[in-house]
């Protein structure tokens, strides 16, 4: 597994986000930003970027992810921080 393939993955499912994905082997960091986290709570911001992942951390390809989302507002606050 590399981190191209966990992006595609990703935009498999979150079509609409952009993509931040470092890592390699079975543990990643991961910057999801994208206006389908509005309104969710930071678990279930999580568990939408989980899903798109879950076959693969099932398989054990995938053991470690740190995941950050924001939407694209809180990206640009982030941005200018």
């Amino acid at each position: 597994m590399d981190a191209a393939t966990v992006e595609a993955l990703l935009q498999a499912d979150l079509a609409d986000c952009e993509f931040v994905v470092n890592g390699e082997g079975a543990n990643y960091d991961i910057t999801v930003v994208g206006d389908v986290f509005e309104g969710l709570r930071p678990v279930q911001r999580q568990q939408r970027v989980y899903a798109a992942l879950s076959d693969t951390i099932a398989s054990g390809d995938i053991h470690a992810v740190n995941i950050r989302t924001y939407t694209r507002a809180q990206w640009q606050q982030q941005s200018q921080g």
